[in-house]
């Protein structure tokens, strides 16, 4: 029987046993009858509970009852004491009826319990409470008595609940751990086998039994050594003397199954550590040899353009990412074989390292695949990058080659040209930057079968490289007829340069050709003031006018030149039409000048040579003068020079010109005015002689 099914029963205190002892050192137990009208079923019961809690040897010395009679009537009393002859006949050795004072004498005489002692077997003595000490030590007596035992039920039943319940726990505690230990302990293959039986757990948790025990230990421990307030030593109820043992032991073997059941759940979590750590690991191999290389295998192109490419590579992305979700468990997978590795058990270690490597190698291999076809990827994305920019550029050059030349100057032809070089430089940079990209991605592509798990992938690496060859090549063509259009254009903007440069140079020439003529109209004006300088001006004026018609011939040459551009450009100049009248006008004017000039300069030598000449003989000679025709053909030759210097220069436009300015003119024919006169004084002289020599 447990407190706890007769809990409500208990806290009425019907009976109650208070630890005191009597003479005998048997235990006395207490019956509080009270006004109330006791139920003699619930006191029965109470009666069969203690009884059974002492243990027989206590019981062989027998009980010592008080039935408190104060605060109830007779006839209460006697059922009491009767029915203590069928429920505890032989452990009862004596009854104190505690009476009340003055209260029962005319019904004892009625009934004598000392004359029943041997039907009760047990004798009954009626005894006030101030006399009980007769029969029992105040110390083994409660307060309700006078004596100085300290008795707290509630704490009693309290404690008596927990040990109970300590003891039914521990003890259904350790069938179970034994049950459970003693499974473990055989054979692996019984184990397998009755694994569904020893993975239950137990029914409560050690932890909390122990703690548990513990405390009741420590409480039933505790009140031995306590004293009582007066100071006297308190002797420990019997029951808690024998619960401290049995705690003890429930507590020792509890442990010792616990301990051993910790073991069994350690190696039992190690076991099942390791199946679910080779089962996660099959399934990271499983996957990645399994659907993980199928994605792989799948993907072995390389794309034919940039979006192509990138296309390829968002999908490889994803590829990866469901990749690294294996790869995160992976990790996880390592480092829990790492620590288990790191315990030290020796029959494990060899299953680890085998699982750990094999986890490794598909792993590592997985990996390497995949950042193999990112690289690859990722060239065929460079390669395609590099090709489209070349692509633009050679249609940006062939665009620009497409488009007529019609530069306003040769400045502007020579900056086309510039840039025409640069653009192909750019092109041919650009074609060397693809044909590097493309034998890098043809090195990689000639790699991809070592990693193909068998597969022939020699047909779809053939597509790609017939792809990216087919790629250069067709940017070589293009570069190469975009090359032979540059040399084309190359020679047409140089021939146009040298039209351009003819065009000035010819230009050029009219301008030194007008500059000439300037010079000769306004500086080559003096005339000599003798024949020897006339004729040294006269031999200057003919290497001036060497130098006007070199320059009208460099103009000519430069002119025929420009027609000849124009020919094989096939187009109009739009200046040689214009310029080559004007250097023929200007060098018409020049020559006509120039005539002049020579014209002006001999009639001057004439004039000095025949003046200097006359001027220069002696009068001793006079037959040198006879004849007049000298000097009139003097005088006639220096008017007619002075009448030359007056006339301007009539070009075939019918403009005029004249030599420097008037006052220059004017000093050129004074000078000549004054040998005329040198002239004519002499042929006065010559002749006054002539006129005299009559008279004499």
């Amino acid at each position: 029987m447990e407190a706890s099914v007769i809990l409500p029963i208990l806290k009425k205190k019907l009976a109650f046993l208070s630890g005191g002892k009597d003479r005998r050192s048997g235990l006395i137990l207490t019956i509080p009858l009270c006004l109330e009208q006791t139920s003699m079923d619930e006191l029965s019961v109470t009666l069969d509970y203690l009884l059974s809690i002492p243990s027989e040897k206590c019981k062989a010395r027998g009980f010592t009852v008080i039935v408190d009679g104060r605060k109830s009537q007779w006839n209460v009393v006697k059922t009491v004491v009767l029915m203590l002859q069928n429920v505890v006949p032989a452990e009862v050795s004596l009854v104190c009826v505690v009476k009340p004072d003055e209260f029962w004498d005319k019904k004892v005489t009625h009934f004598c319990f000392w004359k029943e002692k041997d039907r009760l077997g047990f004798e009954v003595i009626l005894v006030s409470a101030n006399k009980l000490t007769r029969y029992i030590e105040p110390c083994q007596l409660t307060e309700d008595f006078g004596g100085t035992l300290t008795y707290d039920h509630m704490d009693w039943l309290n404690k008596r609940l927990v040990f109970e319940k300590f003891t039914k726990e521990s003890t259904s505690l350790l069938d179970e751990l034994a049950l459970i230990n003693n499974g473990s302990d055989k054979g692996s293959q019984q184990e397998k086998e009755r694994s569904i039986d020893l993975n239950f757990l137990p029914s409560v948790d050690p932890e909390t039994v122990l703690q548990t025990g513990h405390e009741l230990l420590s409480e039933l421990q505790q009140r031995r050594f306590n004293g009582s307030d007066g100071g006297v030593s308190w002797s420990p109820m019997d029951d808690e003397l024998l619960a401290q043992p049995q705690v003890m032991k429930l507590l020792d073997s509890l442990r010792e199954q616990y301990t051993r059941y910790q073991e069994v759940c350690r190696q039992r979590s190690k076991r099942t550590q390791l199946e679910e750590i080779q089962q996660k690991v099959m399934q990271v191999v499983n996957w990645l040899e399994g659907p993980g290389s199928e994605q792989l295998r799948t993907q072995w192109g390389i794309g034919d353009s940039i979006r192509a490419s990138q296309a390829l590579q968002q999908k490889h992305e994803e590829i990866e990412s469901q990749h690294s979700e294996w790869f995160a468990v992976y990790v996880e997978l390592n480092q829990q074989i790492a620590a288990l590795l790191n315990a030290g058990d020796e029959e494990d270690l060899v299953e680890l390292k085998a699982l750990q490597q094999q986890l490794s190698d598909v792993c590592y291999r997985q990996a390497s695949q995949l950042e193999f076809r990112q690289n690859l990827l990722q060239a065929a994305l460079e390669f395609h990058s590099v090709a489209q920019d070349l692509s633009q550029q050679l249609d940006g050059l062939l665009g620009m080659l497409c488009v007529d030349v019609a530069p306003a100057d040769g400045a502007s032809i020579q900056q086309t040209l510039k840039l025409l070089e640069e653009k192909l430089k750019s092109v041919d940079s650009g074609l060397q930057g693809l044909r590097e990209k493309g034998q890098s991605l043809l090195d990689q592509i000639s790699n991809q079968a070592s990693w193909a798990y068998g597969k022939d992938v020699t047909i779809e690496n053939k597509e790609n490289v017939d792809h990216i060859q087919g790629v250069m090549e067709d940017m070589q063509l293009r570069k190469q007829r975009c090359e032979d259009m540059v040399d084309v254009r190359r020679l047409k903007m140089l021939q146009m340069v040298q039209l351009f440069k003819c065009e000035e140079d010819a230009a050029q020439a009219v301008e030194w050709l007008s500059e000439l003529l300037d010079a000769l109209l306004k500086t080559h004006i003096r005339l000599g003031d003798d024949a020897q300088e006339t004729k040294v001006l006269l031999e200057k004026h003919r290497k001036f006018v060497d130098v006007a018609q070199s320059t009208y011939d460099y103009g000519r040459q430069l002119l025929q030149a420009t027609v000849v551009l124009c020919q094989s450009l096939r187009c109009t100049s739009r200046s040689s039409g214009d310029t080559l009248p004007r250097l023929n006008r200007v060098w018409k004017q020049f020559t006509v000048t120039s005539d002049e000039r020579v014209h002006r300069l001999e009639t001057a030598v004439a004039f000095h040579s025949s003046a200097e000449k006359i001027l220069q003989e002696c009068p001793e000679q006079p037959e040198a003068f006879n004849e007049v025709e000298q000097f009139d053909e003097i005088e006639a030759v220096g008017k007619s020079l002075l009448d030359r210097l007056t006339v301007p220069v009539v070009y075939p436009d019918g403009s005029e010109q004249y030599f420097g300015s008037p006052s220059d003119m004017a000093s050129a024919a004074e000078h000549i005015r004054e040998k005329m006169k040198l002239v004519s004084l002499k042929k006065q002289q010559l002749r006054q002689p002539e006129a005299t020599t009559p008279d004499s």
